[in-house]
């Protein structure tokens, strides 16, 4: 008899997390400076917490709505309405488990054996889930030199009659690279204009570290919304990773799709926590502005150091609270991340982890303390003095 599952062959598309080994292997270590964890490292604001604590006592622990909490799904509507001066209403939003459920929700969902999905490299990991639905990526390599800016002219002449979905992440993960509204809008126009869907992970929107207002969404850049999926969360903007509450934007008719897909994973989501969000995205925004000078002010001192080290390519990234330093040609990121967890004791993410073109790059997180970030460099600059490449 066989003694384990016959699992889905489609399964093999999603690897071991490169990330989790890291941390793995770090979790073993007594001295270690992280560099790598991908969440914020303040607390969640108080006012939102009394919120969350409120909801508890006052009973809201039932199923809600299966597409979100009404008022939070008018808030949603209400906060991007404001921001972006457009024309949102509730029926436009899908409440989901954090970002991440609504992008497997898009992602498996555009996508089929036979087709191709066209993203910048490097990418984050979710984007594997395309391939586990039968797509095969297409990939627009970016570079550290150019400060992992997006060609739209290369993404448009990517598309093949096989493109289902354009996939973009600005401010991108592990890069922090925001990318202009031309670029944006090109991307969009070619997009809407052979029906293909227009996949945008905004996660980060919130944390733009230069001139804030000039952001540009896929909600501001597209013509219409009937091909664009926008995907966020509050996790990274009001420092509530944990309360794993997020949405997808998109037309009524989009939503009703997605909305069906969604009752079969979640059903609903966590009912205390959607109220918290209604505080968050209705409450005072004071402490968003707070963590955003302080990510700012770390990645000023980030990229002073990634500049003064040797061997590393530096640049400016725009949004989020990444950099991916780039090494010279030819380098593992894997080896040599592990090497200097174990030498240095800095637990950084190697970049191979994010595509095959970038595996001479790492990221490096700044969601942590001044002090760490001033501890990892002195190990680590100290570490690659000795290297040779």
């Amino acid at each position: 008899m066989p003694d384990q599952i016959k699992w889905n062959p489609s399964l093999s598309a999603l690897p071991f997390s490169p990330i989790r080994l890291m941390f793995n292997t770090a979790s073993t270590m007594p001295d270690v400076a992280h560099l790598s964890i991908g969440q914020p490292d303040f607390p969640t604001p108080p006012h939102i917490i009394e919120s969350h604590i409120q909801a508890l006592r006052d009973g809201k622990t039932r199923y809600e709505m299966d597409a979100g909490l009404p008022q939070l799904r008018e808030a949603i509507a209400g906060f991007y309405n404001d921001r972006y001066h457009i024309d949102l209403e509730p029926d436009n939003v899908l409440v989901t488990t954090g970002c991440c459920e609504g992008m497997y929700i898009a992602l498996t969902g555009a996508v089929w054996p036979g087709t191709e999905m066209i993203t910048a490299e490097p990418y984050f990991v979710l984007n594997r889930v395309a391939e586990m639905a039968g797509a095969t990526l297409r990939c627009i390599p970016t570079t550290a030199e150019n400060g992992y800016q997006l060609d739209p002219q290369q993404v448009i002449d990517a598309i093949t009659e096989k493109t289902s979905v354009i996939l973009l992440n600005s401010p991108g993960n592990p890069t922090g690279a925001v990318y202009p509204r031309e670029t944006i809008t090109a991307i969009c126009e070619a997009a809407a204009e052979r029906g293909i869907a227009l996949i945008s992970d905004e996660v980060y929107d919130r944390l733009i570290l230069d001139d804030a207002d000039s952001y540009a969404s896929a909600l501001t850049c597209a013509p219409n919304r009937d091909n664009v999926i926008v995907s966020s969360s509050v996790s990274k903007t009001y420092s509530m990773a944990g309360m794993r509450i997020g949405w997808v934007i998109s037309s009524k008719a989009n939503i009703e799709t997605m909305q069906r897909h969604h009752m079969f994973i979640s059903t609903t989501e966590n009912t205390a926590s959607q109220w918290a969000v209604t505080t968050a995205l209705t409450g005072d925004q004071s402490c968003v502005d707070e963590m955003v000078d302080a990510y700012r002010a770390r990645r000023d001192r980030v990229v002073e150091l990634v500049t003064a080290a040797p061997h590393l390519t530096a640049y400016r990234p725009g949004g989020a609270f990444f950099i991916m330093p780039s090494l010279p040609a030819g380098t593992d990121s894997f080896d040599f991340c592990m090497r200097m967890l174990k030498e240095a004791g800095v637990c950084t993410i190697p970049g191979g982890a994010f595509g095959e073109s970038c595996n001479n790059g790492f990221r490096i997180s700044f969601a942590t303390s001044m002090d760490v970030i001033e501890t990892a460099f002195e190990r680590m600059t100290k570490w690659l003095e000795k290297q040779s490449f």
